[in-house]
C-alpha cells in the first residue's frame, strides 16, 4: 500500500459537506479540518497496483463542492 495526503479546497460553506461525503465512501484513513489554503486533509491508503491519479480522480471527482486538491505523495525514507 502507498500513504498519500490529499488536501482539498473546498467551496464557501461546502466544507462539512465534502467531509461528509468522503466519510461515508468508506476510502479515506482519516479526514482533518485544517486551516489556511486548504479546508481538509485526508490521508489514504492507496493500493500498490493502482494508479494514483487515477485513484484520486475516482474518488474525489463526484463530490459537489470541491475547488481543488492537492495531492502529497510519501515515501518510505526510515
Amino acid at each position: 500500500m502507498k500513504c498519500i495526503f490529499v488536501q482539498v479546497r473546498c467551496s464557501v460553506g461546502k466544507t462539512y459537506d465534502v467531509a461528509d461525503t468522503l466519510y461515508e465512501k468508506e476510502v479515506a484513513s482519516e479526514i482533518y479540518s485544517t486551516s489556511g489554503d486548504y479546508d481538509l486533509l485526508a490521508k489514504f491508503y492507496v493500493p500498490q497496483d493502482m494508479d494514483i491519479g487515477r485513484y484520486v480522480s475516482d474518488v474525489f471527482g463526484d463530490i459537489p463542492g470541491i475547488e481543488r486538491t492537492l495531492t502529497t505523495i510519501t515515501f518510505h525514507a526510515f
